[in-house]
C-alpha cells in the first residue's frame, strides 16, 4: 500500500503552481484545518495570484446553484479555460460521499484534469468561513485556474462575507420557492451582478422575472444594471447566454478600470473581516479565562455597571485601547 505523500513546504508550493491535483487537495485541507503551514503556503503563493476570475454563486438553498455550475462547466471548458470550484457546504465534502444530490452532479467533472472541485464544510465555524474560502481561492488562482466559481450554501450574513471576494456575483433564484421570495424582500438584490432564474419552464418563471426587473428598476443610478437570464440547468438551456452576461460584466469592469478597484476593495474588506473575527475570538477567550473580566460582565448583568463602561474596561484590559472614540468614562 502506497503511503500518503509527505509534502515539504517548498515542494507543496511548487506543486500547487504546477497545478498538481494532489498538492491542491493537500493545500486546501491545510487551510480547512487551520494548520500553521497553511499560512506559510498561502504567503508563498500570494505573489503569483491575481489572474483567476472569481465568480461568486449565491442564492437560497435548493434553487439549483450546484446544478447550474455543473452545467456551465462544459461550456466554460469548451472555451479552453481551466476551472476551479469551491463549494461552501454545511455537510461533509461531497468528494467524500456527501448526500446532497445537486453537488453529486459536479462529480461528472472530477476526471477532467483542467477542473478542480472542492467542497468546504462549514464545520460550525462561520466566523472563519470567509478566511478559509479566500485562501482556497488564492491557492486555485496560483495553480493557474482561469475561472474559479465560489458557491455558498445560502444567503445569510456569512455567505455575504464569502461572496465579497468575487469579481462577479451570480444570484440564482427559482420560481415558486418561498426562500427566493424572502430573499427578494430581504434586500439581497443589492448583491448580484448577474441574476439567473432557474427552472425556466416553471409556470411562475416569467412572473418572477417581472418581479426581479421591477426591483432592479428602483435603482436608477446604477452604472451596471444586472441582467436576468432564464435558465434550465438540468437540460442546459440558456447557459451560453448566462456565461455571455458574466463575460459582459467582466468587460464592463475592465473597460472602466473597475475590476482592480473592486479587487482592492474586496481584499481590504476580507482583511478587516478576518481581523475582526480573530479579535472577537481572542476577546471571548480572554473574558472566559479572566475572573476580573467576568466580574465586569456580571456587574453589567446586575445593572451595577453600564454596557459602554464595561466595553471600555474590557478593551483596555485585553487590547490596551479605549472604547474606540477616544473618550473615557467619567
Amino acid at each position: 500500500m502506497v503511503g500518503r505523500k509527505r509534502w515539504t513546504r517548498n515542494a507543496l508550493v511548487d506543486a500547487v503552481r504546477d497545478g498538481d491535483r494532489r498538492a491542491l487537495a493537500r493545500a486546501i485541507s491545510l487551510v480547512e484545518n487551520s494548520d500553521p503551514l497553511a499560512h506559510e503556503i498561502v504567503r508563498d503563493l500570494y505573489p503569483h495570484t491575481g489572474h483567476a476570475y472569481a465568480v461568486g454563486v449565491t442564492g437560497p438553498p435548493g434553487v439549483g446553484k450546484s446544478s447550474l455550475i455543473a452545467a456551465l462547466l462544459p461550456h466554460v471548458r469548451s472555451l479552453g479555460l481551466s476551472v476551479g470550484v469551491v463549494s461552501v457546504d454545511p455537510s461533509s465534502p461531497f468528494s467524500q460521499g456527501a448526500l446532497l444530490g445537486d453537488r453529486i452532479r459536479l462529480a461528472d467533472h472530477f476526471l477532467d484534469p483542467e477542473v478542480f472541485i472542492r467542497s468546504m464544510g462549514t464545520r460550525g465555524h462561520l466566523g472563519g468561513l470567509a478566511e478559509a474560502t479566500l485562501q482556497a481561492l488564492l491557492i486555485l488562482d496560483a495553480a493557474g485556474k482561469d475561472v474559479v466559481f465560489v458557491e455558498t450554501v445560502g444567503t445569510g450574513q456569512s455567505e455575504v462575507e464569502v461572496i465579497g471576494i468575487a469579481d462577479t456575483v451570480l444570484l440564482v433564484l427559482m420560481p415558486g420557492s418561498g426562500d427566493s421570495i424572502q430573499a427578494l424582500k430581504a434586500g439581497i438584490m443589492e448583491i448580484p451582478d448577474v441574476i439567473a432564474v432557474n427552472k425556466m419552464d416553471h409556470p411562475a418563471a416569467k412572473t418572477m422575472l417581472s418581479e426581479v426587473r421591477s426591483i432592479l428598476a428602483l435603482d436608477t443610478d446604477a452604472a451596471w444594471r444586472p441582467p436576468i437570464v432564464l435558465t434550465e440547468a438540468v437540460r442546459g438551456e440558456n447557459l451560453d447566454r448566462l456565461w455571455q452576461e458574466i463575460v459582459a460584466h467582466r468587460e464592463f469592469l475592465e473597460g472602466d478600470g473597475l475590476l482592480e478597484e473592486r479587487r482592492r476593495r474586496n481584499l481590504a474588506q476580507v482583511v478587516f473581516a478576518v481581523a475582526s473575527s480573530r479579535a472577537k475570538s481572542h476577546l471571548e477567550r480572554a473574558v472566559t479565562d479572566d475572573p476580573e473580566l467576568r466580574r465586569v460582565l456580571d456587574a453589567v448583568q446586575r445593572r451595577e455597571l453600564d454596557p459602554l463602561s464595561a466595553v471600555h474596561e474590557i478593551l483596555d484590559k485585553v487590547f490596551h485601547i479605549g472604547d474606540g472614540d477616544g473618550s473615557r468614562p467619567a
